[in-house]
């Protein structure tokens, strides 16, 4: 028999949840199965599993341990190498988040098990910092809470804890947190823009359309350009996401005839080898956040914003 005490940080999550951190390769239909038969159970007691912990409730599992290594995976952080992304662009940490500078060329998240993502690169950091421990089956892992392009730079948010995971979720789902790219765009943009339209995924050819009247599974979206400066042919622009749907940016200044400069997929190719230029020029440069409860009430308020990249000067200066 194992058992867990809950503490401050994971309070507030379901019991499956909790479970599926611990046996993490279990699958759900094995909880709930464990949980009819009072395999695992709550504070002595049998459960169904969709129960909110509480600080100091005990969860017991009822299971040897040969079922306890075959469902409990490890991250192996071996192959964070010492490259360049291997020291995480440290802009705010606290007890439960971490705010970093992702640059371009890395994931946010792993698409395939041989990936190195900024989430293995902080989890390495955290490790060293001695605020994650991999070996410990019921730990937090954490986890980026916002995604970015491999190829977009910029702020990436991580939880620490659950409870910071849990509440900058809410917040980026709720779009209670302002977040502002700057881009650099083909033509001249002279005014402030509103754009409005619904996204449409395909999934086989991991691209999005934007189109202009409802259709079926195409979601509204919403981006804010506002014109910084002007070359001639390429505009710089600030850019506020309201919804922040895969590749929304990139393919809302396609839908108007300005794609974003060195943008494989949305962009212009003749435009992008005259330029030398390879991945799209969108970085996420600010983050204003809202009022926040505990225990991120000491972000509220707060404002982060970083320096564009060295090559948004370069390209405007043509």
């Amino acid at each position: 028999m194992k058992e867990y005490v809950i503490d401050g940080n994971d309070a507030g999550i379901r019991l499956t949840k909790f479970c599926g951190r611990v046996l993490k390769d279990a699958p759900t239909s094995f909880l709930y199965k464990m949980l009819r038969k009072k395999n695992i159970t709550l504070n002595g007691k049998k459960a169904k599993g969709d129960e909110i912990l509480c600080e100091n409730d005990r969860i017991r599992f009822y299971l040897s341990d040969e079922t306890f290594a075959s469902f409990q995976r490890k991250d192996d952080l071996s192959a964070v190498t010492d490259n360049a992304f291997s020291d995480p662009d440290i802009v705010y940490e606290d007890e439960h988040i971490l705010i970093v500078n992702k640059p371009a060329g890395v994931l946010s998240q792993k698409a395939t098990a041989e990936d190195i993502s900024m989430n293995e690169i902080c989890l390495r950091y955290l490790v060293a910092k001695n605020c994650y421990d991999p070996d410990d089956p019921s730990a937090f892992r954490p986890s980026v809470c916002n995604r970015l392009d491999r190829n977009t730079s910029g702020l990436l948010m991580i939880g620490k804890t659950a409870a910071g995971a849990r509440l900058l979720s809410d917040a980026i789902k709720n779009r209670t947190i302002r977040k502002f790219y700057a881009a650099i765009a083909l033509g001249s943009i002279d005014e402030p823009v509103i754009l409005n339209g619904y996204l449409k995924k395909d999934a086989k050819t991991n691209t999005v359309t934007i189109v202009s009247k409802k259709e079926e599974n195409a979601d509204p979206v919403q981006t804010v350009l506002d014109p910084i400066a002007f070359t001639g042919e390429l505009t710089l622009l600030r850019v506020e996401l309201i919804t922040g749907k895969p590749h929304q940016i990139r393919a809302h200044l396609r839908s108007i005839g300005h794609p974003i400069l060195g943008d494989p997929k949305y962009g212009d190719p003749a435009i992008n080898k005259k330029y030398s230029c390879s991945r799209q020029m969108l970085h996420a440069y600010r983050l204003e956040m809202p009022d926040l409860g505990a225990p991120l009430s000491g972000l509220s308020g707060k404002v982060f914003e970083i320096p564009f990249p060295e090559e948004f000067d370069r390209y405007m200066r043509v």
